[in-house]
């Protein structure tokens, strides 16, 4: 897996977003959820998962938050931050989520868009007293239940056809896109002639076709 930033930068990022959700909870008074989506539509998000040094190193928490709420185009009250005594389930669900985005290099938008926050907030107990590896087992336990279609069936069913469709349009045999589809084969070490046929024939790009979990 090809990450976006150094794992040295991982223990900031993760305490970085950890705070900032603390922060827009209990000082700004933002709903949870509600304040990820602005980190999502802000743009702000997609600066931080891609290795954005300025946003995942060059801030705290706070600043993270005040900078998302200045993209979002919110009015921005300076509060004074006040501090937990213990973390946060709220910081805890940032730190968590930081790592299983780096571990995976999906987009935050699409981890959410089958995990909702509230669900990962949910997780805290009992998953804040374990490993990092079981929350992040347990992110793809619930991402592959909640989408279980692989994206080459997704992209194939979109484009209207069918295996065998695919099969003669790409050139690709019939029965390895069925292996593929039902994960018999794992999609992201096929040959590369196939992922560029199986993309030309589905107009979509070859990363199009990844699993981000398998």
């Amino acid at each position: 897996m090809i990450h976006a930033y150094d794992k040295v930068y991982l223990d900031k990022a993760r305490t970085s977003l950890g705070r900032m959700l603390d922060f827009a909870v209990y000082d700004l008074a933002y709903d949870l959820e509600d304040f990820f989506n602005l980190f999502i539509t802000s743009g702000v998000a997609r600066r931080f998962e891609q290795g954005d040094f300025s946003l995942i190193a060059g801030m705290s928490g706070v600043e993270l938050a005040y900078t998302v709420l200045e993209f979002s185009g919110r009015e921005i009250k300076r509060v004074r931050p006040g501090y937990t005594v213990d973390r946060s389930e709220e910081y805890w669900t940032g730190w968590a989520l930081a790592y299983y985005q780096w571990e995976t290099a999906m987009s935050f938008a699409e981890i959410v868009r089958y995990v909702p926050i509230r669900t990962i907030l949910s997780l805290y107990s009992p998953c804040h007293e374990m490993d990092i590896r079981q929350f992040c087992d347990k992110m793809t336990e619930l991402y592959r239940a909640a989408k279980p279609e692989t994206n080459l069936k997704s992209l194939r069913r979109r484009a209207g056809l069918s295996q065998r469709e695919l099969a003669a349009l790409s050139g690709v045999p019939v029965r390895t896109i069925q292996q593929y589809e039902q994960r018999q084969k794992n999609i992201n070490k096929a040959q590369a002639e196939y992922l560029v046929r199986l993309s030309r024939a589905l107009c979509c790009s070859v990363e199009d076709l990844m699993e981000k979990v398998v």
